[in-house]
């Protein structure tokens, strides 16, 4: 079936690369995937049916809803522990001495009052008709009933039932399993939605394959995503029908034919679509709503964009980009997200089996190469992102710069070259143009008065006045491309249709492509690439055909990436169903009159741990301030002059503590940091973050402190 889990993953719009003529052949019992949390595979089923129908509320942006309990926006009052305790044992105490002082006479009789106006005379006195056994129980009965009265009212004023709940109940609570919907109207194991658009076989089929453990986490997904294609008219019934009779979980495969990642190191939920980073910690500065809960992304929390700000060490790739490929890629084999991720080679961002296109650049056993251009045959769309890519961080850093003059100079060689040899230049040949070799500019100008094109002519004799002028960029270009004429890259960005280029055009099918950046030698040719990359990336999903699908660009290192174009650019993001992940060792990368549009352009900002000052500065006032309330306290302490009070003291000192003050409270409404720079630079412990969201539809969550280990 071609659903959007079927569609080229592989192929490109400009040069196409090739893929395997079809899908590996299904076994009647397919691999199961490692363990992993939340889904551990089993030969019956059960655990993906538990895994399936485990509850998941609604809940705010950020929190992990698989098997999420809710709590109370606010923090219900607490009594401090030795005041509770003291409390009930004082109240026990005081129990037990009516009772003592009843049943010795100390209080008088009237307590039988009751009994004597109830009971009947005959049930009285040795010879009554229930005989002395009787007459036994029945006495008995009644001073239990006062008994327990007593006690119950002494457990209402002692709070017993605070004690228990607090102290006792949590040693004998069993682990409680996972709450399983078992209504057949409610049950996803069902499929009751095809059941009722008239594939009751289709469901019926599914249903088994989920009973028998045929079934995972992405087949369910994947076909739910086929699903949503049948019901917005993309495919027809009858098509996905057959394809899932036919194959059953594994219809409507990835053109890789892979059902699963090699293996897992985080933990998924592909029903809400989050991936847990970490657990929010339990911690007054955080919303009480919050508090031990687990914290999660999901795409539309990434289609705001993500920037993540630490150290060397703080965890940055291993918690938060790893983590995050891992489910775009998961979401890419559910024909979901097409994503790219870009990074230092060794940087740790999952096996190469994990993707379906693998880049390394510099490295003469890669397989694929990367398109300079971006895929684009016009040369003035090429010309702007090569710009970008190659001088980009020269321009002026205030967001209302651009970087046209070498868009122009590009664009005035580009267009000539293009329309005498059907390509674009390789970069030997861009570099000779840009540096004015005269044998390059004598053969365009022949081959263009030979086509005769006048106007492209114009153009090159435009370039060659400006050559040597003041002012002119050709020289710096040349300097930058020189970067990529190097012997490292011989080979690679080939225009001729030697190599198996790959270009950000493919961003419409579910593609997972790591890109291995060669820093070791070529730092600043690194840097330009990323800059290309985000720039194809930013111009490439803006013309998207189909933007049910999410596209994503992980840059793991964005250290001279961010330009003016790139933050315009991340900022129209958004309305294209995308996102980028930028990582940043400090915002000093950045220049300083971006950083303020840079955090604002992204949605979702998180400070790790080791985190300078400087930069903490920048997130407090990003975040802002809140109105709280501030209580002023003052306490004088009583001082007794009786026998009598000297007691009264004594007593209040052993329940609560404290020596027994006259208090005076002031409350006024302040208006405070949220995080102020000091706190984010020295209260974040190691391995934890500061984390604010917001999602696609404007719904966000404070900075909240995020233990990254749990």
């Amino acid at each position: 079936m071609d659903s959007d889990g079927t569609q080229d993953a592989r192929g490109t719009h400009a040069s196409p690369v090739p893929r395997p003529a079809g899908p590996p052949e299904v076994p009647a019992m397919p691999p199961r995937p490692p363990r992993a949390p939340g889904m551990p595979p089993l030969p019956d089923g059960s655990a993906f049916l538990t895994w399936l129908r485990a509850p998941r509320p609604d809940a705010a942006p950020g929190v992990w809803r698989f098997g999420h309990r809710p709590r109370p926006a606010e923090e219900p009052e607490e009594i401090p522990t030795r005041q509770l305790l003291s409390g009930a044992l004082i109240a026990f105490l005081v129990g037990w001495l009516i009772w003592s002082l009843l049943q010795n006479g100390y209080l008088g009789n009237w307590w039988w009052l009751p009994f004597d106006l109830i009971v009947p005379d005959a049930w009285r006195g040795g010879d009554s008709a229930l005989g002395e056994t009787g007459t036994f129980i029945v006495y008995q009965g009644y001073e239990l009933l006062v008994a327990l009265a007593i006690m119950v009212g002494a457990a209402r004023f002692g709070r017993w039932g605070e004690v228990w709940r607090r102290f006792v109940t949590p040693r004998f609570r069993r682990p409680e399993a996972q709450e399983v919907r078992t209504t057949p109207e409610d049950d996803p194991a069902q499929w009751n939605e095809l059941r009722a658009a008239g594939a009751a076989d289709a469901a019926e089929r599914l249903a088994t394959e989920a009973r028998s453990g045929l079934m995972r986490d992405v087949d369910h997904a994947r076909i739910v995503r086929a699903w949503q294609g049948v019901r917005t008219g993309r495919h027809s019934l009858a098509t996905f029908s057959g394809a899932v009779l036919k194959d059953g979980a594994a219809a409507c495969l990835h053109p890789s034919g892979e059902r699963d990642l090699p293996a897992r190191l985080a933990r998924h939920d592909l029903v809400t679509g989050q991936v847990r980073l970490g657990t929010t910690v339990d911690d007054a500065r955080n919303p009480y709503a919050y508090r031990g809960t687990g914290l999660a992304l999901s795409p539309d929390l990434l289609g705001t964009s993500l920037v993540a700000v630490g150290p060397a060490g703080s965890g940055k790739t291993g918690t938060v980009v790893r983590p995050l490929a891992e489910s775009l890629c998961l979401h890419a084999l559910a024909g979901r997200a097409a994503v790219v991720v870009v990074g230092a080679a060794g940087a740790g961002l999952g096996p190469a089996d994990a993707y379906d296109v693998v880049v390394r650049i510099g490295n003469q056993e890669s397989e694929y190469d990367l398109d300079l251009y971006g895929g684009t045959t016009d040369p003035d769309e090429a010309a702007a992102v090569l710009a970008e890519a190659l001088v980009g961080d020269l321009a002026d850093p205030h967001p209302g710069s651009d970087s046209r003059r070498s868009t122009t100079v590009l664009a005035q060689l580009l267009g000539p070259f293009r329309a005498v040899h059907g390509r674009f230049p390789s970069v030997p040949e861009l570099r000779q143009l840009l540096d004015g070799a005269p044998g390059p500019f004598a053969a365009l100008r022949q081959g263009l008065q030979e086509a005769g094109q006048e106007s492209l002519l114009r153009e090159l004799d435009a370039r060659e006045r400006q050559m040597g002028q003041p002012g002119d960029v050709g020289g710096v270009l040349g300097d930058r491309v020189a970067l990529l004429d190097r012997p490292a890259f011989a080979g690679f960005f080939d225009t001729s249709g030697q190599s198996r280029p790959f270009t950000l055009k493919s961003l419409d099918h579910p593609v997972r492509v790591r890109i291995d950046l060669p820093q070791r030698g070529h730092a600043d040719a690194s840097r330009m690439l990323a800059r290309l990359v985000l720039a194809q990336f930013t111009a490439s999903v803006a013309v998207r055909e189909d933007r049910s699908l999410f596209a994503c660009l992980l840059l793991d290192d964005a250290t001279g990436v961010v330009t003016p174009e790139a933050v315009r650019g991340i900022q129209r993001l958004r309305s294209g169903n995308a996102g980028v992940v930028l990582t940043l060792r400090t915002l000093d990368d950045v220049a300083r009159p971006l950083r303020g549009p840079l955090l604002g352009a992204t949605g979702c900002r998180m400070a790790l741990s080791g985190l300078t000052p400087w930069d903490g500065q920048d997130f407090a006032e990003v975040w802002g301030k809140e109105w709280t309330e501030a209580r002023d306290v003052t306490d004088r302490q009583i001082i007794a002059e009786t026998p009598a009070g000297k007691a009264v003291h004594m007593l209040r000192r052993v329940i609560t503590g404290k020596a027994p003050t006259a208090r005076a409270v002031t409350v006024r409404q302040v208006e405070r940091e949220r995080w102020s720079a000091s706190e984010l630079a020295h209260g974040v412990p190691a391995g934890h973050a500061v984390l604010s969201l917001t999602d696609v539809r404007g719904e966000h969550a404070p900075p909240l402190l995020v233990d990254l280990r749990g």
